[in-house]
């Protein structure tokens, strides 16, 4: 049986309705990785005592969710401003070379930028009204998070083109799980730290994968990536170290009693995240063959967030009894 042919890329009338349109622009595929992040927050702070209440639970979740899909937005904005989506011969639409939207001529790069812009905006109330609930803790963590969000494409500080695009990523999806625990403790806990840093590599790892479909075209335009300073050859192996490092963290919190025991069955994921690896390894001049691996890297990342979530939220917790 053959694979599935890949999506189509955008085209101007494709979309029978606007709605449709701008939901897609914000490529919401890709925000489940903010929905697992929320969910194991909320999971971190149920399971350890802290309680759940369903209001700003929900709120959280949705602006979190906002929140990504404007910087998926800006990201793209800022990839068509340095020409880097255009120069991506090398794409694996949908995953890699952007939502081509601007491109394709869908929208224009200016109501691209405005409605990113937009959204990252639309966030700010929300964010108020939880911080006036769980504490003023929650303004510094959400200040850093859009911070890293928009810092992670734009100009001056453009961290992706630096280099720096892995560490703003897994800062960013660490600070989702250390805000969502914190709504809902109203308080700051290493706790969520410690339950989120090895969801926040694997999620890290994604974004560094697919840098090797885009490292032609991010050169071409100037942009810096850790792939485009390192070259495919040697950067393949970060892949895998990344990986051994997110899989260490949660088996040495677990071996310390700081989470669960049934924690450790996230680490089932690295069935995914070692195949992925090996074929990254194997084909990293050849981006074309990328695809299965990224589709793997994208399931090991959901799936060890959702049952690092499941065993968090229900597991028995060493400090707690």
């Amino acid at each position: 049986m053959k694979p599935a042919p890949p999506p189509a890329e955008p085209q101007p009338g494709r979309f029978a309705r606007p709605l449709a349109l701008w939901l897609a622009a914000t490529r919401p595929a890709f925000l489940s990785v903010t929905l697992v992040g929320c969910l194991i927050g909320l999971a971190t702070a149920h399971g350890s005592g802290a309680g759940l209440e369903a209001t700003s639970a929900v709120v959280t979740v949705l602006a979190a969710l906002v929140a990504h899909a404007g910087v998926n937005v800006i990201n793209d904005y800022h990839d068509a401003l340095s020409g880097a989506d255009a120069a991506n011969t090398q794409r694996l639409f949908p995953f890699t070379g952007g939502s081509r939207f601007i491109q394709n001529g869908v929208l224009s790069a200016r109501q691209t930028g405005v409605f990113g812009h937009a959204l990252l905006a639309a966030v700010v109330p929300a964010g108020l009204w939880l911080a006036w609930q769980a504490g003023p803790g929650l303004l510094a963590i959400g200040l850093a998070g859009l911070f890293f969000g928009w810092a992670y494409s734009a100009p001056p500080l453009a961290l992706m083109a630096r280099g720096l695009g892995e560490a703003a990523i897994a800062a960013g999806w660490l600070l989702v799980v250390v805000g969502a625990d914190y709504v809902q403790r109203g308080a700051f806990s290493a706790l969520p730290v410690a339950a989120g840093l090895s969801y926040a590599l694997l999620v890290a790892n994604l974004l560094f994968i697919n840098q090797f479909p885009d490292h032609a075209g991010d050169a071409a335009a100037g942009k810096r990536t850790l792939v485009v300073r390192l070259g495919p050859p040697v950067a393949k192996w970060g892949y895998l170290l990344v990986a051994i490092l997110a899989y260490a963290w949660l088996v040495a919190m677990v071996a310390a009693d700081t989470l669960p025991q049934k924690a450790a069955a996230a680490a089932l994921t690295i069935a995914l995240s070692f195949p992925a690896a090996r074929d990254l390894i194997e084909y990293a001049a050849e981006p074309a063959e990328l695809r299965p691996a990224i589709k793997r890297t994208i399931l090991a990342a959901n799936l060890h967030g959702l049952i690092l979530a499941a065993t968090l939220a229900f597991g028995r917790w060493p400090a707690i009894g």
